[in-house]
């Protein structure tokens, strides 16, 4: 039996940018519905956000997003911050999407894309326990932490 684990990232009116985007970073395609799609009326406020939105690349890269009812402002839903203060990361998120590869190479691209308008937490670097470990908080508050994979 094979199982999946897929992200859904609630935000605040800007799914269709951010997945949009995500699919510019990871390919593959992206599937974007409406509350007018499944029976909104069209001229209610909100009826052309996303309800159900998924990135999905033959990569093996997933990710689903909405945008919350009624929501138009701020960053991800639970967004929270992380920072880098005396060499520890602090973090009052729930949760980072992590991105792993074999290949450090491979990463940096992902790494390169991901972080226009992104805070870098860690840079993209060799750490003591990966050939490859970064941090960044992307344009729409979603926090990624990129490992290159170890043998």
């Amino acid at each position: 039996m094979t199982i999946q684990t897929t992200t859904h990232l609630n935000f605040r009116g800007d799914a269709r940018q951010a997945l949009e985007f995500y699919q510019s970073v990871f390919g593959g395609h992206t599937v974007l519905n409406t509350y007018a799609d499944f029976g909104m009326p069209a001229e209610l406020p909100g009826a052309d956000k996303i309800v159900f939105g998924l990135v999905t690349a033959e990569n093996g890269f997933r990710v689903m997003g909405y945008d919350i009812p009624g929501e138009s402002e701020g960053t991800i839903a639970g967004g929270g911050s992380t920072r880098r203060e005396k060499n520890t990361t602090i973090t009052d998120q729930a949760f980072f999407v992590a991105i792993e590869s074999d290949v450090l190479e491979e990463l940096q691209g992902y790494w390169d894309a991901l972080a226009v308008d992104a805070t870098i937490i860690e840079p993209l670097a060799a750490s003591a326990w990966s050939a490859g470990f970064g941090m960044l908080t992307d344009q729409f508050g979603v926090t990624w932490s990129f490992s290159v994979t170890t043998a």
